[in-house]
């Protein structure tokens, strides 16, 4: 599979019950196939660098989580639950299977929800970037970060501090998108903001090729509750990443983008690398 990185294109699509999710497309579906990336609740910047370098080799996908960046969100859209089936439903639209679906933080939770409903085919292997998900072991495992001040999680979320943003240097409509996109994930997340008490007992049910990523600097979610979060799934690779925290897709992209591909290769399509 292959898709011209120069072509993209940013469009609104509309799903059932008035719900329109507004998507960046790199690439062309040409053979039904692709990858869909999730942002979490840094917002669709945090993974655009890694949705445009996988769109150097196949259909890349990667939408808006609706109430983020200002975009339209019905009040029944209330639980990451709705947003993994309102990505089914986009699949369904796009005409896409065995889709590789990618999630950082939030957006991992939400690919684990897919694949836990999906009856169609539609989701064919999971890639979860330090994402959220199960109850940790160890609370201490998992560090609440509407406890820490602004200017903190920064330093919880990069390995490397050039990589923190200065957030004295916002300007008054940035901080607003900022707060705006928070209050959105917290509709989303409700009670359980960090993590999804149950989840755990189901996550058996998915027998896909699961690889965690893991930024092993990551000051929110450790390593350990990655590796335990792998342990969980059937069929799942670990692969921690040195020198990065909790966005691995921006302080390692290589390496990043290296694990995938090793994945791929090995794991969810070897006999066309054999």
């Amino acid at each position: 599979m292959t898709a011209s990185a120069t072509t993209s294109r940013t469009r609104t699509i509309d799903l059932a019950d008035g719900l329109s999710v507004t998507v960046h497309e790199f690439g062309e579906n040409t053979d039904g196939q692709a990858v869909l990336v999730l942002h979490g609740g840094a917002g669709p910047r945090s993974v655009a660098g890694l949705a445009t370098a996988m769109s150097e080799h196949v259909y890349t996908v990667a939408p808006i989580h609706p109430g983020f960046d200002g975009t339209p969100r019905p009040e029944w859209a209330d639980s990451y639950e709705d947003l993994a089936w309102a990505y089914l439903d986009l699949l369904d639209r796009l005409d896409l299977n065995g889709v590789m679906v990618i999630g950082n933080s939030l957006g991992g939770q939400i690919a684990t929800e897919m694949a836990l409903r999906d009856t169609r085919g539609r989701v064919g292997c999971l890639v979860l970037l330090n994402a959220s998900g199960p109850q940790p072991d160890d609370e201490a495992d998992i560090v609440d970060i509407r406890t820490i001040p602004p200017l903190e999680i920064g330093g919880l979320s990069f390995a490397n501090a050039a990589f923190r943003p200065d957030m004295t240097k916002l300007t008054d409509e940035q901080r607003a998108g900022l707060a705006a996109n928070q209050k959105t994930q917290a509709r989303y997340a409700g009670e359980n903001f960090l993590y999804d008490p149950k989840i755990r007992r189901r996550l058996h049910r998915v027998t896909m090729p699961v690889l965690v990523v893991w930024g092993e600097q990551d000051g929110i979610f450790t390593a350990r509750y990655g590796r335990t979060y792998a342990d969980a799934f059937p069929n799942s690779r670990f692969v921690p990443v040195e020198g990065a925290g909790h966005f691995p897709q921006i302080e390692q992209l290589g390496a990043t983008l290296g694990a995938i591909g090793d994945f791929v290769d090995t794991v969810v399509k070897p006999d066309e690398n054999a």
